[in-house]
């Protein structure tokens, strides 16, 4: 490094060496940015053929997954109509001892029955004095209602 300083000392001369040595240091920081830059692109384009390959096995296991379920069910679907149409399922109804009316009643699900809570007659047996002491509200008040409810009366002004 000391040779090439004392060279291009000699050759250039001490008035043009700061002017040529700082054209040198930001060529060689535009060289290295570049040979960066190109680093980083090859990374980006194996790590992209890489999550193509990934993209590609994760479909293909996904297919092999969605063709097994739909073969599995398929082969089930086909097995209950089959056993359907030959009236296996008639059997185990009768084989319970009822009627086919009645065991076909008591598998269905019970109709929906409004529970039939009464709120406002529980809510209204409530002694008022009681409500009062627990601070519940009868009506509803504003923000600035409630504030002015709990600010200080203020002193008369004279003016």
């Amino acid at each position: 490094m000391a040779l090439i300083g004392a060279v291009a000392l000699i050759v250039i001369g001490p008035e043009r060496l700061p002017k040529v040595a700082r054209t040198v240091g930001h060529l060689l920081g535009k060289a290295q940015r570049y040979v960066a830059d190109v680093k980083a692109e090859v990374n980006r384009s194996i790590e992209l053929e890489e999550l193509k390959k990934m993209k590609t096995q994760f479909e293909s296991a996904a297919q092999q997954v969605e063709q097994t379920v739909s073969h599995e069910i398929h082969q089930t679907r086909a097995e209950f109509d089959s056993r359907w149409n030959d009236g296996v399922f008639d059997n185990n109804l009768h084989a319970g001892g009822g009627s086919a009316a009645g065991s076909s009643s008591r598998l269905m699900a019970p109709a929906y029955r409004h529970p039939g809570k009464k709120w406002r007659l529980k809510r209204s047996a409530v002694p008022q004095w009681y409500k009062q002491r627990a601070g519940v509200r009868g009506h509803v008040l504003s923000g600035a209602a409630r504030v002015a409810r709990f600010r200080r009366p203020s002193p008369p002004r004279s003016f």
